[in-house]
């Protein structure tokens, strides 16, 4: 029987020295984290146990609610074309292009090259928010913007997997309706409860958001869809209440980036097997380079159009090429419906968690464009504090 302390410690002490090598070498603690779990799975092995699964999941879960939370509406109607675009064709250029060449270029099945396509289709809202808090772009235009072309790209994922693979029963009807109705209510319900509450040491605050979205992603779950799916919806119903509030979104970063996203990065190296990964290294390559030339080939030409200075077009083409959350969620999908096999998994995995590390890495060594603060014309940000 396993000693969950010792087990905590070994997972904590990773995360602190993934926090203290990013420190030294100036890189996103998210990108670290994959990589020392990556070697920390290939050599003294991770245990995945079931709390392991839940801290990891609902660390996803409440990184992508926080990301939706930074959706400035201000922003969003300003560059709505700029953002529509961007992520629309940041979805639609890979997942032709992916699912084009598994059929035909390697000879995969349709469902198979369709679970290809979706998987790498994506981009990481978690490595992307993770990346803008640490830099701070989440209080700029540019990251405002980047993060909206994540969610209309992300969300053109989901729609996807629901279209070509989901159940449509009661289950999902009722998911549907729920998670609508909670849409509706929540920016109307949410704002006067955290007056009534105010900031006490208990955090009801921080547990009612929690109640939500754990709600919801279990009713999810039941539907057969997946429990991170409606975190960002929350987080954007949630923005403006956000917004007038920045210690709250401080104090959940705070609680996020210490304990929970620790697990779900680390969980994500670990399931990079270097033995396949030596294996299949030139089909992994392969589809790591297809992603990253159709999404090069699609948004760096419309942030040329939308008058992107040209460090600002790299830094968003880069950072809309990366893939990790609803990446390894499809891929899952596809094993454990046995729609593709362990082999297939682990390429579209790597493929994936790949497309966290080179793109991102490549952006913030080499494009990191000059901080822009929101501009004056679409009203006063709200002024934030030291960002976790």
């Amino acid at each position: 029987m396993e000693n969950v302390w010792l087990v905590s410690a070994v997972w904590l002490g990773l995360a602190l020295l993934a926090s203290v090598i990013s420190i030294r070498v100036a890189m996103s603690v998210a990108l670290v984290e994959i990589m020392v779990g990556a070697v920390a799975g290939n050599t003294i092995g991770l245990n995945l146990t079931e709390w392991v699964n839940f801290l990891a999941g609902f660390g996803a879960i409440l990184l992508t609610f926080l990301a939706g939370t930074e959706i400035d509406s201000r922003v969003v109607r300003k560059h709505f074309w700029s953002s529509m675009s961007i992520g629309v064709v940041g979805f639609v250029a890979p997942y032709l292009g992916v699912l084009l060449y598994a059929r035909y270029g390697i000879g995969w099945s349709w469902p198979q090259a369709q679970i290809a396509g979706i998987s790498l289709s994506t981009t990481s809202v978690a490595v992307v928010y993770a990346v803008m808090v640490e830099t701070g772009f989440n209080k700029s235009e540019m990251g405002k913007i980047i993060l909206a072309a994540c969610f209309i790209n992300d969300l053109g994922t989901v729609l996807a997997l629901g279209i070509v693979f989901a159940h449509f029963d009661y289950w999902l009807a009722l998911f549907g309706a729920v998670t609508a109705a909670a849409l509706w209510m929540l920016p109307r319900f949410a704002p006067w409860f955290f007056t009534k509450v105010g900031h006490r040491v208990s955090e009801p605050e921080t547990k009612f958001i929690s109640l939500v979205l754990l709600g919801l992603g279990g009713l999810a779950s039941v539907a057969g869809s997946e429990a991170v799916l409606p975190a960002y919806l929350v987080g954007m119903a949630l923005a403006p209440a956000f917004l007038a509030d920045p210690e709250l979104p401080h104090r959940m970063r705070i609680i996020a980036f210490t304990i929970l996203t620790p697990f779900y990065f680390l969980k994500a190296g670990s399931l990079v097997d270097f033995q396949a990964v030596i294996a299949s290294a030139g089909l992994i390559a392969v589809f790591l380079a297809i992603k990253m030339a159709t999404k090069f080939v699609g948004i760096l030409p419309l942030t040329k159009a939308f008058q992107f200075e040209a460090r600002e077009g790299m830094y968003t083409t880069l950072l809309m090429s990366t893939g990790l959350t609803f990446g390894t969620i499809s891929a899952l999908f596809g094993l454990t419906n046995h729609i593709i096999d362990q082999q297939q998994y682990t390429i579209l995995v790597t493929a994936v968690i790949g497309s966290a590390l080179v793109p991102t890495l490549i952006a913030q060594r080499w494009f990191q464009p000059t901080f822009k603060p929101i501009e004056d014309d679409i009203g006063p940000a709200t002024p934030s504090k030291e960002e976790a």
